[in-house]
C-alpha cells in the first residue's frame, strides 16, 4: 500500500467470537496510518454492544439494500450485516480497509473486493473460553456452542489466508498481521 492512486485491499478480520478481534483491528489502524476500520451496518440493537457498529432495524437495512446502499451483506445469526459503499472511497485512497467479515461471505467478498486479504484470527481452545466466560454475554451451554463452531473450517477457495494466533501478547498478533498484510506472497494452504 502506498499513497499512489492504486486501490488498497480489503482485509477481513474472521473468527470465532472472542478471539479478539476487535482489539487486533483497532491496534492495526491506530498504529499504521496506511490501514483503517470500516464500521458495519447491523440489524442489532445499539445498546448490545460489542464491536462500533452502525445499528439499524431490520426494516431500515431492507430499504438500505434496495438503494444499492451495501458493496456487500448477507444474513448471519439470525442478524443482517452490510458494508457500506464507502469501502470503495477508503480503497481508492489507497489504503488497507479492516472489515469484520463472517466466514459464509469470504469466497463473495473476494469476487467483489479483488484485492482481497483473510485474517483468520485464533486462539487456543482454553483461552477463548475463559474470555467467552469472563465477557458475560453468553451462558455455558452457549460458550460451549460458540467453541465448536470456532473449529469449523474456512471456505476452499480463498486466495490470501493468514492465520493469526491471538492467545497470548495482542503486539504479538499485531505484528503477525502486518507482516501478513504486507507479505506480497501468496501464503500455502495447511
Amino acid at each position: 500500500m502506498t499513497e499512489t492512486s492504486a486501490m488498497g485491499p480489503v482485509i477481513a478480520v474472521v473468527g470465532p467470537s472472542g478471539v479478539g478481534k476487535d482489539s487486533l483491528m483497532e491496534a492495526l489502524a491506530a498504529g499504521d496510518q496506511n490501514l483503517c476500520l470500516m464500521r458495519r451496518v447491523v440489524t442489532r440493537a445499539p445498546e448490545a454492544g460489542g464491536e462500533d457498529y452502525d445499528a439499524v432495524s431490520e426494516e431500515a437495512f431492507s430499504k438500505l439494500v434496495a438503494d444499492g446502499h451495501f458493496a456487500l451483506h448477507w444474513p448471519a445469526h439470525g442478524l443482517h450485516y452490510g458494508i457500506p459503499h464507502q469501502i470503495e472511497a477508503l480503497r481508492a485512497a489507497g489504503r488497507g480497509v479492516l472489515v469484520n467479515l463472517s466466514r459464509a461471505v469470504l469466497l463473495q467478498a473476494q469476487e467483489v473486493f479483488g484485492d482481497f486479504i483473510v485474517l483468520s484470527v485464533t486462539a487456543r481452545p482454553e483461552v477463548l473460553a475463559e474470555r467467552l466466560t469472563q465477557r458475560g454475554r453468553e451462558d455455558s451451554a452457549e460458550v460451549q456452542r460458540r467453541l465448536a463452531r470456532a473449529r469449523q473450517p474456512l471456505p476452499a477457495g480463498l486466495r490470501r489466508l493468514h492465520q493469526i494466533d491471538n492467545s497470548g501478547d495482542l503486539q504479538q498478533a499485531v505484528a503477525a498481521a502486518r507482516a501478513a498484510i504486507y507479505s506480497t506472497a501468496v501464503p500455502e494452504r495447511a
